[in-house]
This record gives C-alpha cells, structure tokens and sequence, in this order.
C-alpha cells in the first residue's frame, strides 16, 4: 500500500512537471508579439543577442537534415544602413515614418535561404527534388518563430516585415550575402517602448478539426 501511494504521488509529481512546462512553454508563444514601438534600449547585450540568434539556427529542424537558413544580424550602423537602402529601394512608396520606426531599434535579424544547399540536396535525393524548396521555407518559418519567441523571453520586442523581393539586392549591396541567398524575412528588433493592445480571441474550432 506504501509502495502504491509512493507511486501515486511520482505519478502526481510528473504530471504536475509536464504541467508546468506546457504552461511556460505557452506563456512564451502567448507573449510573443509584433511589437512595432522599438527603441535601441537593450534589456540584454548584443553578444546575448547573437548567441541566442546562433544556438537557435543550429537547434531549429530542417527536413534532411539540410541546413538550408541563413541569417544575418545587424547592428548600429548597419541596421540604420539597412533600412536606409529598404527605404531607397521603395523610391517613396513606403513613408519614411514606417521605416525609421523599424530603424529605431537596435538591430534586425535579416533571415534567407541558401539556394545552393537546396540545388544540393536536389542532386542528391531526386525523387524530392520538388519538396526541398518548400521544406526550406517551412525550416525557415521555425526558426523565425523560434528566434522571435526567445527574443520576447528575455524581453526583446520584435516584428516580422517581407519587403523582400523588391529589397534582394540593396540588401545584398549593404550586407554582401552571397547571391545564393535569398532573402525571405526581416525581424527588427529592439527595446520594447510599448506593449500591443490585447489579442481578442477566436473561435479556433474553424481552424482546427478534431475527428476520432
């Protein structure tokens, strides 16, 4: 009888544990948020910033295990540098307020695909030759959410922007990615000067189908 209440109360403790790793690992996802009032106060140091941005890429799953993100972060003067060019790529048509509310952070994480990892894996394994591209865009889409997530932990705000493709090559000129990449998102990020107004609910059942 000891041995069964024993049993019980590890059985209680574990599922309590999980419980609570669910509830932390949800208060992570739900916290994350497209966070446009930035400012270049860091609540961490870019180091932090660049090995969180690291581990993540190198954690993230890609199908084959083939490796196909690349990411590059900008700083300072560069992420200024970058916003300038996105601007100037624009001629106009994108009003300088929305870009300098994107330059005001600290940096941004500019996100691609390696083409040439891609056209590897397509050699290789020819049967999926058509998949490779979009499983490369599925692994790119975690590892923006992943990064985004962690940022918003160590209270970091940030936004996902696509002015790409008509940005490829501006962006190219500042940052000397190599032509094999190509660019599918930007992430500025910074400071967190305001928080967003709360996100109204939704009847999930729509989106979600449960059949047994």
């Amino acid at each position: 009888m000891g041995d069964r209440t024993k049993y019980d109360s590890l059985k209680d403790l574990i599922i309590m544990t999980l419980s609570n790793d669910y509830q932390a690992f949800k208060n992570v996802i739900t916290d994350r948020r497209s966070i446009y009032a930035l400012n270049a106060d860091l609540p961490v140091s870019e180091d932090d910033i660049t090995s969180l941005v690291e581990e993540l890429t190198e954690l993230t799953p890609d199908a084959f295990n083939q490796k196909s993100a690349r990411a590059i972060v900008v700083f300072g003067d560069k992420n200024q540098q970058v916003w300038d060019a996105i601007y100037d790529a624009f001629e106009g048509k994108v009003s300088r307020e929305k870009i300098d509310s994107f330059a005001a952070g600290a940096g941004t994480i500019l996100y691609f695909i390696d083409r040439s990892t891609i056209q590897s894996m397509q050699a290789q394994y020819e049967l999926y030759a058509d998949k490779f591209p979009i499983w490369a865009n599925q692994a790119n889409g975690m590892l923006q959410f992943n990064i985004w997530s962690a940022l918003r932990s160590v209270g970091v705000g940030a936004s996902l922007q696509h002015y790409n493709p008509v940005i490829d090559e501006a962006i190219r000129e500042v940052t000397g990615a190599p032509e094999a990449w190509e660019l599918v998102a930007q992430a500025p990020f910074g400071g967190i000067a305001a928080e967003p107004e709360p996100k109204e609910g939704e009847d999930i059942s729509q989106r979600v189908w449960v059949q047994r």
